[in-house]
């Protein structure tokens, strides 16, 4: 079965920068200011190292693996489009179609990736060349089901990623894998949303330990210069113990809001769906369902003619829910207002 997929996004849109955005997950106690910093002093003026030397070595050591598992993508998803056209190359010359398995609701970059790929989608996962997992999950941000399972009966040849762009705001639970299990997968990490700095499109993955071949495809795909010198001066600033400090103390605040946010939409009659990210699903109804008569579409248009923008989870294969992430007590008031459609 091929994939056919468009792309749809939150964030800055043809109406510009939403005056408050919570459709995008950004860390709402950002940014981090050291990398502001970093980013000013940034010299654009000169090619970065082509190597990444000192920025590999950097986070190698941060995460404890050796240098040679890391590579650089100029953002997460340039590395899900990556290791799709990879894995597909891979299993090219034994058989015509490569397959992939992804989550019933996920980051519709893994389907447009696969599609562009040649990949074809097969429902269970022991079927599958590339398996796609994101925890917490986008876009409900919940723990991906059964994640140690699918690690634990990876098969040779097979292909795990797990997507750790919301880690870093996790703010309950906890991944359900060992150091030896992360080492049975690739892990794409994303700082930019954590960092409070979406803007700047730098991310890495960490190949398996026993990885070889597809490593190998994988670097060999790559552009040259992946990254400018504010993707290396946005990367550096994360990989150290201060920003980690300070996400501690984000996420500690991130807990407190939220709580306030959920109380407030529920008081307000929506309903809320379970999640251990910084940012929830939301429904006009119980449950999942959609209340008879609702517009999600008007609605979502009459907030961002507000200033407010909502994430629309059609694409995610959630119609009449909205994704919001976790705003500051002032922006909730504000959200709630508009919501109400009062003046």
């Amino acid at each position: 079965m091929s994939l056919l997929a468009s792309r749809t996004h939150g964030g800055t849109d043809m109406m510009g920068v939403p005056a408050h955005d919570l459709s995008s997950n950004s860390n709402a106690c950002g940014p981090y200011w050291p990398a502001e910093e970093a980013l000013r002093a940034a010299d654009a003026r000169h090619y970065p190292d082509h190597a990444y030397t000192s920025l590999v070595i950097q986070l190698a050591a941060w995460h404890g693996v050796a240098p040679s598992r890391i590579v650089l993508g100029s953002s997460g998803s340039e590395l899900i489009q990556r290791l799709s056209i990879a894995a597909a190359l891979e299993v090219s010359g034994s058989r015509q179609t490569a397959s992939v398995w992804l989550p019933e609701h996920a980051y519709g970059d893994y389907a447009y990736a696969a599609g562009a790929a040649g990949l074809g989608r097969v429902h269970h996962a022991e079927q599958a060349d590339l398996i796609w997992a994101c925890d917490p999950s986008s876009p409900v941000g919940q723990a991906h089901k059964d994640l140690a399972g699918q690690v634990t009966a990876l098969r040779p040849g097979q292909t795990m990623v797990l997507d750790q762009a919301y880690e870093p705001l996790r703010l309950s639970g906890a991944l359900a894998l060992d150091e030896r299990a992360l080492d049975a997968v690739w892990r794409i990490i994303t700082p930019n949303k954590a960092m409070g700095l979406t803007g700047v499109r730098a991310a890495y993955a960490i190949a398996p330990r026993q990885e070889a071949g597809l490593l190998a495809r994988v670097r060999a795909l790559a552009p040259s210069w992946p990254l400018g010198v504010h993707g290396v001066a946005l990367l550096e600033s994360w990989a150290t113990v201060d920003a980690h400090q300070w996400l501690s103390e984000c996420r500690e605040q991130l807990k407190l809001w939220k709580a306030r946010q959920i109380s407030l939409l529920r008081a307000a009659g929506w309903s809320v769906s379970p999640s251990d990210a910084n940012f929830f699903v939301i429904a006009r109804s119980g449950g999942m369902q959609a209340e008879t008569g609702f517009d999600m579409k008007s609605c979502l248009e009459a907030l961002r003619m507000r200033g407010i923008k909502l994430r629309d989870c059609a694409s995610f294969g959630l119609p009449h829910h909205m994704r919001v992430a976790v705003a500051s007590p002032a922006v909730q008031d504000e959200l709630m207002l508009a919501l109400k459609g009062d003046k």
